[in-house]
Order: structure tokens, then C-alpha cells, then sequence
């Protein structure tokens, strides 16, 4: 069983930076592709970026493009999403996500265990 703790998350102005992290527990994590998804209130899950299990691999949606990065630490067993000059649109409830293959997907069915969320305001 694998299970996904999300933190770092708070209230952050427009401009500023913060850093969520997700702690996985289970063997999966160094062999599985992992993501970060966003919710904002009465809008759809969507991804933000994506990260193949060995980290050469990822993906950016267009609108962090520049401004997010993500990155995993294998022996840590942990993903990190930094993110700079934050949007007040950047306000969603963010989640990590980890998948039982090792390609990745930008697609939420295809990951299989999920983290519960961490709220990130960004207010103007």
C-alpha cells in the first residue's frame, strides 16, 4: 500500500514562492511516475506537472511553464513542486499523485494513489 502526504502548503502573496513536498511511504515511489494536480473551487482536477521515475523525464502545464519545477528525491522517497511568481489564479488545492507505471501521464485516471491535498492561496 502506498500512501502520499502532501505539505507546505499556506497563504502565499502574488509574486512570492513556495514549496509543496509529498512524502510517499512503499516501495513503489523509486520505480513509479509521479504528478501534481490542482483543484481550484468549482473547477475540474488538472494537472500541474508530471515527473518519470527517473526524473529525466517531466512535464509542465503551459501556465507554470518557467515558473514551476518539480523534482524527486528517490532516497527521500519525496517530490517537490517549487513555485515561483505565483498567480492569485495559481489558488487551487494541490495534490500529489503516484502512478504504478514509470512513464508519465498528464491524464488523473492514470494515477493510482493520491495524496490529500494541500491548500496553496495566493492572494493579490
Amino acid at each position: 500500500q502506498v500512501q502520499l502526504v502532501e505539505s507546505g502548503g499556506g497563504l502565499v502573496q502574488a509574486g512570492g514562492s513556495l514549496r509543496v513536498s509529498c512524502a510517499a511511504s512503499g516501495r513503489i515511489f523509486s520505480s513509479s511516475a509521479m504528478g501534481w494536480f490542482r483543484q481550484a473551487p468549482g473547477k475540474e482536477r488538472e494537472v500541474v506537472a508530471a515527473i518519470g521515475w527517473s526524473d529525466s523525464t517531466t512535464y509542465y502545464a503551459d501556465s507554470v511553464k518557467g515558473r514551476f519545477t518539480i523534482s524527486r528525491d528517490n532516497a527521500k522517497n519525496t517530490i517537490y513542486l517549487q513555485m515561483n511568481s505565483l498567480k492569485p489564479e495559481d489558488t487551487a488545492v494541490f495534490y500529489c499523485a503516484a502512478a504504478r507505471e514509470q512513464g508519465i501521464s498528464t491524464t488523473p485516471g492514470y494515477y493510482y494513489y493520491w495524496g490529500q491535498g494541500t491548500q496553496v492561496p495566493v492572494s493579490s
